[in-house]
């Protein structure tokens, strides 16, 4: 079949060959024609060069003899005849072999060089996308991602990885026997395997590194390879594979993955640790609020300055500490990947007015005032995490702005979209704070020192928003200028919404 092939290639760039020669026999006929041109076979070198630089040596030397045949027939007496008798045709006819093999030898060199230079290229390219992508991996997870993408650019192969944070998906879709040799190589039991998987095709199974355990173990489907060749294919692979280790081991890929391990446990010790403290800390704080909500009622208190003053500073602590402990819940949640949204018809005022109850007396001191249009539509979300978000928004615009300075609470339609925005005469935004607002633990450097606060409310409210499929958005004309922060959120289509009934 291969031998069968080259003889079709040579055939067909012997055709394309002839018909150069045929095209310059066409231009040397119109030199002769009109010109009267006699003395000009070196023209005939030209589908020479191109043969031999483009189509290789077979259909070079095929332009050769044409080029020279015709050209005898045109420039050399006696004229429009075959006939070869001079010694000077016969040196045209060896300069012409000369060229032809010349031609086609430096094609041939200069392309293996040029593909040489591509795979190279190519090889760099890749190993660079993957260091960088080592670099930002991060967790032990990732990085094992980023090995099996790399390892299947290479063998150009279906490849499936398995180890710390490996493919458990994968392997629950892979046969009996391919699970039990993966299974035996990884606990060391066999170096490799190869395993058919009863659909034909075959997978090989081994390590990534017979030196280190650390990458992990490998499956490669092999596909239907034929008994004849599949030596060579394994062969083929398995020297990929030892490059593709050495690599990894250069890169130290197994510290990485140490570290990634180490930073994973350790974040998940973290959140638990934060979660069960929180949790413990809910219920004293609750009884402190609670008390200290009725010893600011009470008529003995009321009557003492002093002491009112006390009560009220500790129901404020409480509810500022509570607030802070919710807020640490709330960042576990997400960090775990854990919001589920419970979705429900809701009207948008029914949001903007529990969370302005919720922050009445933080706001207080302020010059609220609420501009809600009366027709908004329905909204599908999440009623508690979007009240929260808002909550978050109120909080913020409460917290940086003046004693005294207005703020102004909205519910209004946009487009496609229900917002809910809070606008402050507060601090405003920088261009640097606008562009990094709403990332966890950010807060500006200008009000650090000044306002309490963990970074972490605005990245709570993004999270919160866009898990029901909202966005937020803060525009501020700059420093000391105020701010308006804004939640967006698609809201249904007329005839999606709920049906009204006549005593709603």
């Amino acid at each position: 079949m291969i031998a069968m092939d080259a003889v079709r290639r040579e055939l067909r760039g012997s055709a394309i060959a002839l018909v150069m020669v045929a095209a310059t026999t066409l231009v040397t006929l119109v030199l002769i024609q009109y010109l009267d041109v006699r003395r000009g076979s070196v023209i005939y070198l030209l589908p020479v060069l191109l043969a031999g630089w483009h189509l290789g040596l077979v259909p070079a030397l095929v332009a050769a003899v044409a080029g020279v045949l015709w050209s005898g027939y045109f420039f050399f007496s006696p004229y429009y005849t075959f006939y070869l008798a001079r010694p000077n045709e016969i040196l045209n006819l060896l300069l012409f072999m000369v060229v032809a093999v010349v031609t086609s030898h430096l094609a041939n060199s200069m392309k293996q060089q040029t593909e040489i230079a591509r795979k190279r290229e190519k090889e760099t390219s890749d190993l660079y996308a993957f260091s960088r992508r080592l670099s930002a991996a991060s967790s032990a997870r990732d990085i094992y991602l980023a090995i099996e993408e790399h390892l299947a650019n290479l063998v150009q192969r279906k490849v499936i990885l398995f180890g710390a944070g490996g493919a458990k998906a994968d392997q629950a879709q892979l046969s009996a026997r391919l699970n039990t040799a993966i299974a035996d190589v990884e606990a060391g039991r066999s170096p490799a395997t190869t395993v058919d998987n009863g659909a034909g095709d075959v997978w090989l199974v081994r390590r990534v590194s017979q030196k280190t355990a650390d990458f992990g173990v490998i499956a490669i489907d092999l596909g239907s390879v034929p008994a004849e060749t599949f030596e060579e294919v394994r062969h083929r692979v398995d020297d990929v594979l030892s490059d593709a280790a050495a690599t990894l081991q250069h890169l130290d890929v197994a510290r990485a993955l140490n570290d990634a391990r180490m930073r994973s446990e350790t974040e998940l010790l973290r959140e638990a640790l934060i979660g069960s403290v929180s949790h413990e800390l809910r219920t004293p704080l609750a009884s402190i609020l609670g008390a200290a909500t009725v010893l600011s009622k009470s008529p003995a208190v009321a009557k003492d300055e002093r002491l009112t003053s006390l009560a009220g500073v500790v129901r404020d602590e409480a509810e500022r500490l509570n607030n802070d402990i919710q807020n640490l819940l709330d960042a576990t949640r997400i960090s775990r990947e854990q919001i589920r949204p419970r979705q429900e018809w809701i009207e948008p005022q029914d949001i903007v007015n529990s969370a302005f109850e919720r922050r009445r007396r933080r706001l207080s001191g302020h010059n609220v005032a609420l501009d809600m249009d009366s027709n908004l539509p329905f909204i599908y979300v999440d009623a508690v995490l979007v009240e929260q978000a808002f909550v978050q928004i109120v909080d913020n615009a409460a917290k940086y702005s003046p004693t005294g300075s207005p703020i102004t609470i909205a519910a209004k339609r946009n487009g496609r979209d229900v917002v809910l925005s809070v606008r402050d005469q507060g601090v405003g935004l920088t261009a640097e704070e606008s562009a990094q607002i709403g990332e966890r633990f950010f807060r500006g450097a200008r009000h650090a020192a000044t306002t309490s606060g963990s970074g972490l409310g605005l990245w709570i409210a993004k999270a919160f928003v866009t898990a029901n499929g909202g966005k937020i958005q803060a525009v501020s004309p700059g420093a000391d200028h105020g701010a308006a922060v804004s939640i967006l959120l698609p809201f249904a289509t007329p005839a999606s919404q709920p049906e009204v009934g006549p005593d709603d």
